[in-house]
């Protein structure tokens, strides 16, 4: 059976045809052909994922920074870890006022709660809802389980050399920002 061809969305004849970017001058027909399945399957990866994502904050009426809340708190939850506005406001990056709106929007729609903070009388808690886990669990969770059943699939060795390439792509996409910073971009 013949292998579909991906769009070529990320093909580098259509994307960098100068080879500004990248030299191909040394790069086989077929090592390009084959990296350009790599970047192509990257891509619809991420566009599944924004699919569900997208799909899950309609469901949830939720938006992008809820959703990351949730899914921190519902990590808390999981681990027995209590969770504060204060921890919430470190791990999304935005503003305590921001956070506290964020809370009160959730809280008042159901899907957290506040209660003190069993140590530390001057704080509060927050944790996700159990309607809401179940949801999120359900609208996320069972998409995301998918991967885990692929990883598992895998011998040991493949999953070595996805986890070297997966590591080696995000450091140097890290670099890049850095880099990138570092001119004012």
């Amino acid at each position: 059976m013949a292998e579909e061809r991906l769009p070529t969305t990320y093909g580098l004849a259509a994307s960098d045809p100068q080879q500004i970017l990248i030299d191909r001058r040394n790069i086989s027909a077929s090592d390009l052909e084959q990296i350009e399945r790599i970047m192509g399957e990257m891509g619809r990866m991420r566009q599944i994922e924004r699919k569900i994502m997208r799909g899950s904050q309609r469901f949830m009426k939720l938006n992008e920074t809820d959703m990351r809340a949730l899914r921190q708190m519902i990590a808390a939850k999981n681990t027995g870890t209590v969770l504060t506005p204060s921890d919430l406001r470190e791990y999304l990056g935005i503003s305590s006022a921001s956070v506290t709106k964020m809370v009160d929007r959730l809280e008042a729609n159901g899907h957290v709660r506040r209660s003190q903070h069993p140590t530390d009388r001057r704080s509060q808690c927050i944790e996700v809802t159990e309607q809401t886990h179940l949801a999120a669990r359900e609208q996320l969770g069972r998409h995301h389980a998918q991967r885990f059943q692929v990883a598992r699939s895998m011998t040991a060795e493949e999953r070595e050399i996805v986890i070297r390439f997966l590591s080696a792509t995000s450091n140097a996409l890290e670099g890049s920002l850095e880099q990138a910073a570092e001119q004012g971009q």
